[in-house]
């Protein structure tokens, strides 16, 4: 049976309880904008009453008084939580919200201020100006975060893509289900049935499913024993995505399991990611950091590099290709252009020249490669342009190597897990001498490797590693 034949789409989502990622994004990306607005609100307040002149007391304590609100506020969010439910809120209830935080933020503070003994030096004018400044600025803010995250939520790049496995008579039911628990950044996009699967199917349908883009499997059959559903199991760790079973408890193998619940189910849920949302996050700031700085970069370049490309070969200064990210999301990759137009047409003569075995092509003597294409392969300038692809979300700093779709057409679940992690501008096996590699599957151990093992460190170190990688050419390509 075809697997084509067995997915069916569907992309309805209700706003509903958030998930731990989104969640964290909230909570931490409100808490700082709040503690950002308090900041601004009270230093506009204080050039309102007091521009060009010197009459503030004691400037210490007037300061002091703006980081008891900021205290308040990191202690109230923190103990109360009332961002919880701010995509819920309709606009009323939003300005409900600003202004009752607002008001025990001045209450509380205040009273501390005057036990303190600070209020002789405390300013009428600046508390009236900044009450009133700080709940206009933090009421916009809050909204234009909603419609921000809302947007996120809906982006195809931030949704977490389910693949349902049932029974043909449960298909309806588990759906709408989960449609009615699950927060809208969850996006069903599949049902398989496995009534019309024999065992050695059960076994080896997941080989069937490596080219289909989904994040995270939810396995709901409660007719089939553990034993004919854990081969099943085993092909979705191998493919490095998350998978929720139903009920029973097979063994995962060298998965991380824990109990919990999925939507309003209670399942058993194996993942080989180790790692906390909170790194995942701050890893994502520090890309989207890096390029910024990389396209200021990349301007600058383009600048110089953009006539010598048009000037040695015929054809435009950049090169985009469909590559395959994050559990088989496709998206367009940006380079310098370092070949002539043909060579896409002219890989196929060159297959039996080709230097790496396995799934990856490389010649040491590219005949497709233009004369600054070489350069700027060594100096990796071509790469630059994928700054841009880091900026959208579509790649990280850090990662593993995006295929070609033609090579993921060959994937098997081994090869899928290399994208379980968003795929980089650079990696362990580009740090590791990548043109003495000469094995497909030696790139697949690295990759794995660095999937394993990641952390904030190991990036930073790849970075660092990178740096001298692209200094002294070593392993460029």
């Amino acid at each position: 049976m075809e697997l084509e034949a067995l997915c069916c789409p569907h992309a309805r989502a209700w706003e509903k309880d958030m998930s731990q990622k989104n969640r964290i994004i909230q909570t931490y990306g409100l808490w700082f904008l709040d503690m950002l607005c308090i900041f601004l609100s009270y230093n506009i307040a204080t050039q309102i009453r007091f521009a060009g002149t010197n009459d503030w007391g004691s400037k210490t304590l007037h300061y002091l008084v703006m980081i008891v609100f900021l205290l308040f506020c990191t202690v109230y969010s923190y103990f109360v939580d009332w961002n919880r439910d701010v995509l819920r809120r309709g606009l009323f209830r939003e300005f409900l919200a600003v202004l009752k935080f607002n008001t025990i933020m001045l209450v509380i503070s205040l009273v501390f201020v005057f036990f303190a003994g600070w209020s002789n030096i405390l300013s009428r004018i600046v508390i009236l100006h900044f009450a009133w400044i700080n709940l206009v600025l933090m009421y916009a803010v809050h909204i234009l975060f909603r419609r921000m995250m809302r947007n996120m939520l809906n982006n195809e790049l931030y949704a977490t893509k389910i693949l349902i496995v049932t029974q043909r008579a449960m298909t309806d039911e588990t759906i709408e289900r989960l449609h009615s628990q699950l927060d809208a950044s969850y996006q069903i996009v599949g049902s398989l049935s496995v009534d019309d699967l024999n065992e050695s199917d059960l076994a080896g349908i997941t080989e069937k499913m490596t080219q289909i883009a989904f994040d995270e499997v939810f396995i709901n059959t409660p007719d089939y024993t553990p034993k004919q559903i854990a081969p099943m199991i085993d092909g979705f760790e191998r493919m490095g995505v998350v998978c929720h079973y139903n009920l029973e408890l097979p063994d995962g193998g060298g998965a991380a399991s824990a109990p919990g619940t999925f939507g309003d189910y209670a399942v058993m849920t194996y993942t080989r990611f180790r790692s906390s949302y909170k790194r995942l996050l701050i890893k994502r700031v520090v890309d989207i950091v890096g390029a910024a700085v990389g396209l200021v970069i990349t301007a600058v370049v383009t600048v110089f590099l953009a006539p010598a490309i048009r000037l040695d070969s015929p054809g435009p200064v950049f090169f985009s290709q469909i590559r395959v990210g994050k559990n088989g999301r496709r998206f367009r990759i940006y380079k310098f252009r370092s070949m002539y137009l043909d060579a896409e047409e002219r890989k196929k003569e060159l297959e039996q020249q080709n230097e790496v075995k396995g799934l990856m092509f490389k010649m040491e003597e590219d005949p497709r490669v233009t004369r600054v294409g070489r350069f700027i392969r060594k100096t990796s300038l071509d790469e630059l342009p994928q700054f841009w692809n880091i900026l959208k979300g579509d790649m990280s700093l850090v990662g593993t190597r995006p295929p070609t779709e033609e090579e993921f057409e060959h994937y098997d679940e081994h090869y899928r897990r290399r994208l379980s992690m968003t795929p980089g501008l650079t990696g362990m096996w580009q740090v590791s001498g990548r043109s003495n590699i000469e094995d497909f599957d030696e790139v697949v151990k690295l990759d794995l490797k660095y999937i394993d093992n990641w952390s904030l460190t190991l990036d930073f170190k790849i970075l660092l590693q990178t740096v001298g990688v692209v200094l002294f050419h070593k392993g460029a390509k």
